[in-house]
């Protein structure tokens, strides 16, 4: 099991956050103005890449914010979180 440190709460057990997945390019500035295909991309496609990569959290057990997780999908390695909004903290490069 991971032990995830919310930004707020500290180090935490996996089992109070739930994953909103892999953290993507910005919102559109104006959604209304994509077609469905632009849309549709924007909402689901992600790379999934193995390695270091930046997700969505949300501690919904504990103080119920959401905040970025950088973590290794190749060794399940947690390199660092932050509230959405600030500056990130250095990380590591890939194959580092």
């Amino acid at each position: 099991m991971l032990e995830i440190p919310c930004p707020w709460c500290g180090p935490r057990a996996e089992v109070e956050f739930a994953c909103g997945g892999e953290s993507g390019p910005p919102r559109p500035a104006d959604p209304g103005s994509l077609d469905d295909a632009a849309w549709t991309a924007w909402l689901w496609n992600r790379t999934n890449r193995k390695g270091p990569h930046v997700e969505t959290w949300w501690h919904q057990a504990g103080c119920g914010r959401w905040f970025l997780l950088a973590r290794d999908t190749s060794d399940d390695r947690v390199l660092a979180s932050w509230p959405i909004g600030a500056t990130p903290p250095p990380l590591p490069e890939e194959g580092a």
